[in-house]
């Protein structure tokens, strides 16, 4: 196990963490109503942002897997995170030269950074396999979101204290202090992306490998087809699919609306904002402490446990009155959000043939953005009929219950087996290719 790169991998999420709390959670939302879509009515600013989001996830949807099989057949899947992160780093920055009524630009950058930011992710969690064995994936996985937290959470403070204090930071005004939050939040991307820019894991290309781009395409678009019709071959990779299909829409619907849900009831921006700050820097020594847990007790029954306590946080929403109570809330979510996501990952990549994790990350990036469109449906859907934004978050654990009924049937021993007697298969056919070509055998590092 090469530590240099697990500690680079560790230091990504605390590099790109930033661009999720300052960008997409805290300012860029209000700076595009104020600024950017400000000749347009409020009720049209707020359905183009929805809209830029929406078109944002629909690329990284359709672009990632097939991507990500290009990346398990060169076996440089740093190098397609490289060119994604600086793709979301580049347009991050251009939010800096946002003008009022810029909208369509504001538009254009965050689908850019969206595609850079979720993009990049889906190669950073293929590298876990390479990176680490079966056995340490757990801690290793919950420190990279630990670190996340407290990066972001470090950075959004200063921030925000970018935008509430300029003069502390010479800047003659709020807009220019957010001005400055959107460059420092490039360049900490940038700054702190650099180790795994050097250290990212290599395995051996593909003897599939092709020499052209159209080459590329074919045997891409191929390895995708086969990938939809293998992923049944392994029944407890595609239960654990659904699983997360149901709670992290449950998961991602908290996170989509909990500002706006703290809103409708009212609770103040100053709350909403501070309350962001405690999910954070919770988060990161609770992330910490359940990854641990996760290793010696099983990332399964500590995943359980999480999406337990995220029904209780429902039930404590529906009862919500005052901004003490929304404090309490986000110091609970910033107990669970970091080890359910992270023992969903370290699952994943345990249950998924490890010569092919790109494209299968690519598969659940692609499916569980699209599943994702139910949560904030259902949440909207029930309030507007009931007249209540109480009974949408407390709609939501229908995806939580759902979610742990199918995750319990996931049988994590029996999968990981799948997954190496697939790989083993694997080994044996590319070694056979390798051969059959050139007279050499073919080595693979699984």
């Amino acid at each position: 196990m090469d530590k240099r790169a697990v500690k680079a991998w560790i230091m990504y999420d605390w590099a790109n963490s930033a661009y999720a709390t300052t960008v997409l959670a805290a300012v860029l939302p209000v700076f595009y109503a104020s600024v950017a879509t400000s000749t347009l009515d409020k009720d049209t600013a707020a359905s183009y942002l929805a809209y830029t989001h929406s078109i944002g996830m629909l690329c990284v949807a359709l672009l990632t897997p097939l991507l990500g099989t290009l990346a398990d057949l060169s076996g440089r899947k740093g190098e397609f995170l490289r060119v994604f992160a600086i793709t979301g780093i580049v347009a991050t920055l251009g939010f800096s030269v946002i003008g009022e009524g810029d909208w369509l630009l504001a538009s254009t950058l965050l689908v850019l950074t969206t595609i850079g930011f979720a993009g990049g992710n889906t190669f950073y969690d293929a590298m876990l396999p390479d990176l680490v064995p079966a056995e340490r994936r757990d801690t290793v996985s919950s420190k990279g979101y630990a670190y996340g937290y407290i990066g972001g959470g470090l950075l959004l403070a200063v921030n925000l204290l970018m935008i509430q204090q300029p003069g502390w930071f010479g800047m003659p005004s709020t807009l220019a202090g957010t001005r400055l939050a959107f460059i420092s939040v490039s360049l900490w991307w940038l700054l702190f992306s650099l180790p795994i820019f050097r250290y990212a894991p290599r395995r051996p290309a593909s003897p599939e490998l092709p020499s052209s781009v159209t080459g590329y395409a074919k045997v891409g678009v191929r390895r995708l087809r086969q990938t939809f019709g293998q992923i049944r071959r392994f029944p407890q990779l595609l239960r654990m699919l659904v699983a997360f299909w149901f709670f992290n829409d449950g998961i991602n619907t908290i996170i989509l609306m909990a500002t706006i849900y703290g809103t409708s009831i009212g609770i103040g921006t100053s709350d909403l904002m501070l309350a962001l700050l405690i999910t954070q820097f919770i988060g990161f020594p609770c992330t910490l402490l359940l990854g641990a847990w996760a290793q010696r007790w099983g990332a399964k029954q500590v995943l359980l446990v999480s999406l337990s306590v995220y029904i209780c946080i429902v039930i404590l929403g529906y009862f919500m009155t005052q901004a003490l109570h929304f404090y309490l809330l986000a110091g609970l979510v910033g107990v669970v959000q970091g080890i359910s996501q992270s023992t969903a990952r370290s699952l994943f990549s345990n249950l998924m043939p490890a010569a092919r994790t790109g494209e299968y990350f690519g598969f659940v990036n692609i499916t569980g953005k699209f599943a994702s469109i139910f949560g904030p449906f259902v949440f909207g859907y029930v309030g507007q009929i009931t007249g209540s934004t109480r009974w949408g978050i407390l709609s939501l654990i229908f995806f939580f219950v759902a979610g742990i009924a199918v995750l319990l049937t996931v049988k994590v021993q029996k999968g990981m087996q799948d997954a190496q007697s697939a790989d083993q298969e694997e080994l044996e056919r590319l070694q056979g290719i390798g051969a059959a070509g050139n007279g050499k055998d073919v080595t693979f590092t699984g």
